[in-house]
């Protein structure tokens, strides 16, 4: 009975010992392949050699063959003294180990940025800003350094691989998260997890995510340093436990929430996400902002099976870590109102404006005046404007926002609308005097409607009577 027991017993361990192993990222020891990289980095890229030293893969014996070792049939393949290897570490090869983080990565709009080639924004880089007076092998003809240098080191660029295996200077360097790599995965896990220490620590930063996400279109950083939540994090930010492995808001951590907090990180509730959007419920990036499974069935992605509803509760379960649901539930009353707001008030009307005038302007995108104004109102200030209420920034929903919307739709948008009219009716072409009349109703039906008609000076005499009111005991109240 002892014996078989313990062969029992023994088996059991055996067994566990092969299920654990399945799942190990840890290696017996560094690889022959490694010891002779490092032999040689160690002096002529000491600073890579020491950034690697203190990464989570040194302590596991995961060094520069493991991640950077090749096929000979790879289109990237290189000889490098002996070694097939590659330059690119894409997300395909980091899911020999990390196999859930690039699943879910993988089905993410991150990792679909570099499709952003040949939209709007792109056209803008490559012929309005840009020209073809960049010239490499990969492209004889020119491409323009306005993308290369702007647009694809967020988006990623296509990476083109030269014929000895280098890489075109053109599409290399580039950490874009949405990058193409050579053997056909699309993203950078570098985009985050810079290399070569690829520290948790950094990568849970909001300065992290500011690579990309400022600037006047989305300026989610400066939105999150204005917000409540940056103020905090600013204020006790040595109180973060930022390099905490399992990093769980209300366990780890208490004074201040970041961006990965929000979009990705663990609470008591859920695990860590690679999906930035599995928390989001209303995709802002359109001129009318839809939910986001609208936009992933558009892409192709597993997300179109998950409603909104599902994802703002996944959010407000990070947000009731801290907060009551009074304080969760009101804050998306809010939210939602700001952007029914904007989409009643100036984005329909503006895309039916732009769509009367269409038959009246040049055709070439960006030729006409009113291509600016209306591109700025809805990518810039309208954006501006949603995601500052997404994130409770007062001065970016109004000021930078809803106020710059307003602005330039009544004094830009409007009268060039309204030129572009009076020119074609005062034409001798009677199709455009048609489209003409056609685009002078269409700008008096938006003006005498109920969120514009006070432009005409045409204010309901009740509206009128009570802000007449509320003036007076505003006077009242603050003139002694």
């Amino acid at each position: 009975m002892k014996q078989t027991l313990w062969i029992l017993l023994m088996s059991l361990a055996m067994a566990l010992m092969v299920g654990n192993m399945a799942y190990a990222y840890t290696l017996p020891e560094i690889s022959p392949e490694s010891q002779a990289c490092i032999k040689c980095h160690k002096e002529t890229s000491p600073i890579i050699y020491e950034q690697w030293g203190d990464s989570k893969h040194f302590r596991a014996n995961v060094s520069c063959y493991e991640c950077h070792k090749a096929n000979k049939d790879d289109k990237d393949a290189m000889n490098h003294y002996d070694s097939i290897i590659s330059v690119i570490v894409s997300p395909k090869d980091c899911a020999k180990c990390h196999e859930k983080e690039v699943k879910e990565f993988a089905d993410s709009h991150h990792s679909k940025a570099g499709r952003i080639m040949g939209s709007l924004d792109n056209i803008l880089a490559e012929v309005v800003e840009g020209n073809k007076g960049f010239t490499t092998p990969m492209f004889p003809h020119g491409v323009s350094a306005a993308a290369v240098n702007g647009c694809w080191q967020c988006h990623g660029s296509e990476v083109k691989v030269l014929p000895d295996g280098k890489l075109d200077p053109a599409t290399w360097p580039n950490s874009g998260i949405g990058r193409i790599n050579p053997d056909g995965s699309e993203g950078s896990c570098a985009a985050c997890h810079s290399r070569h220490a690829f520290s948790v620590k950094q990568v849970r930063q909001p300065e992290n995510c500011g690579k990309c996400h400022m600037g006047p279109d989305h300026p989610q950083l400066e939105i999150y340093n204005e917000s409540k939540h940056g103020i905090a994090y600013r204020a006790f930010r040595e109180e973060m436990n930022m390099d905490s492995p399992k990093w769980v808001v209300g366990e780890d951590y208490t004074a201040a929430p970041t961006c990965a907090t929000c979009h990705m990180s663990a609470t008591p509730d859920q695990p860590v996400t690679h999906d930035v959007g599995m928390r989001i419920s209303w995709n802002n990036r359109p001129p009318i902002s839809v939910r986001p499974e609208v936009s992933d069935a558009k892409m192709g992605l597993p997300g179109a099976n998950v409603p909104w509803q599902d994802r703002r509760a996944s959010m407000q379960n990070v947000c009731m870590n801290c907060h009551n649901e009074n304080f969760v539930g009101g804050f998306y009353t809010q939210y939602d109102a700001l952007l029914e707001l904007y989409t009643e008030k100036f984005a329909q009307p503006g895309l039916d404006l732009m769509a009367a005038a269409k038959p009246l302007l040049k055709p070439a995108k960006f030729s006409n005046k009113i291509d600016w104004v209306w591109f700025e109102i809805w990518h810039h200030e309208g954006r501006r404007a949603r995601h500052g209420a997404s994130m409770m920034a007062p001065d970016y929903t109004h000021w930078h926002g809803t106020y710059e919307v307003a602005k330039h739709f009544y004094t830009e948008m409007i009268p060039e609308l309204e030129e572009i009219a009076e020119k074609a009716i005062k034409g001798d072409d009677p199709e455009k005097q048609k489209n003409g009349h056609a685009l002078e109703d269409a700008i008096m039906a938006v003006l005498k409607s109920d969120n514009h008609k006070w432009y005409l000076n045409e204010m309901d005499p009740e509206e009128a009577a009570e802000r007449k009111k509320r003036k007076e005991e505003f006077q009242s109240r603050y003139s002694k």
